[in-house]
């Protein structure tokens, strides 16, 4: 947990609520703040199984996943792949749009000195106002902006470029905003539709980690046929993205009760105010043994990929 990444405080706390659970549940559980030194302590620590509490960047983006593989340990969540891919709203959202999900139009751009008046004024005429603009990689809304003018346009391309030199702008999806977690453990489990009400204007860094800036209803208040459209949209960005273990799948649901992809998150907050975990409580599955079917799928999957010692 923690890291180095705009996501660090919340990484520290997802992973000091996991610590707690798995200490509860009889493991014996090491910290690790991620830095130059945690090669050397994975490889000599002994460790039967590594919970990836990492957000962001290096944790959530298959840098991580990749430095396990190599070690040859255990770890929960998705591979290299589907980390990087999900990771990069750019990439995962046109492979979504290709298999027929319904996603809100974008455009990519890069950003390296200034934005010229030209582009915010190509941007609003493609995409109308208001239009978001953030970061291409990048999570907790960290660098987000929801553009009401041109001149929030230009300051927003500006502020989400100094998280990613890549920045995405993207029509506005007005709706009912729904996130819905997916665990694969390794069986695919889609927990209830959770819809988000924030107390800000957007359901901002404060809104998500601030108690009672925001409040979750599950399920969510859309129609039964939208519910399950959502659910369904969540289950095949999970499987087409080649996500494991678990994710939670960002929804706007429009007035027609069309469900709009807007991202998978492959290492969801796990804090005491997090999404996923209170998804899956209304499903029944206490945070612990969340926490312990990760772990428990985690170790099957390394041991499967090991297969049967030779001789």
């Amino acid at each position: 947990r923690g890291g180095k990444s705009a996501e660090r405080d919340v990484s520290l706390r997802s992973g000091a609520q996991v610590a707690k659970a798995l200490h509860g549940a009889g493991h014996d559980v090491t910290e690790v703040d991620l830095d130059s030194q945690t090669w050397d302590v994975l490889r000599d620590g002994g460790f039967e199984c590594v919970f990836n509490a990492l957000h962001g960047r290096l944790g959530e983006d298959g840098t991580v996943q990749g430095m396990l593989e190599l070690l040859g340990l255990a770890y929960t969540g998705s591979g290299v792949l589907a980390s990087a891919l999900c990771m990069d709203k750019s990439r995962a959202g046109r492979i979504l749009s290709a298999i027929g999900l319904q996603v809100p139009e974008f455009e990519e751009l890069e950003i390296k000195e200034g934005v010229a008046a030209d582009v915010v004024e190509r941007v609003v005429q493609r995409f109308g106002l208001p239009l978001v603009v953030k970061p291409v990689r990048e999570g907790s809304t960290i660098g987000l902006t929801i553009a009401q003018d041109s001149d929030a346009v230009a300051s927003g391309l500006v502020l989400a470029g100094r998280y990613d030199r890549r920045v995405l702008v993207q029509r506005f999806a007005s709706g009912t905003e729904v996130t819905i977690g997916v665990l694969a453990t390794p069986e695919l489990q889609v927990l209830p539709t959770l819809e988000i009400v924030s107390e800000n204007a957007v359901y901002d860094y404060d809104a998500k980690y601030t108690a009672g800036r925001s409040h979750h209803i599950i399920p969510a208040r859309v129609p039964e046929t939208a519910r399950a459209a959502a659910s369904d949209a969540a289950a095949r960005a999970f499987t087409e993205l080649g996500c494991s273990g678990m994710a939670r799948v960002d929804v706007i649901v429009d007035s027609a009760g069309t469900p709009w992809v807007l991202e998978v998150n492959t290492v969801p907050g796990l804090t005491e105010l997090s999404l996923l975990p209170d998804a899956a409580r209304a499903a029944g599955i206490s945070f612990e043994h969340l926490c312990q079917r990760l772990v428990d799928h985690a170790v099957g999957r390394r041991q499967r990929s090991v297969g049967p010692s030779a001789g």
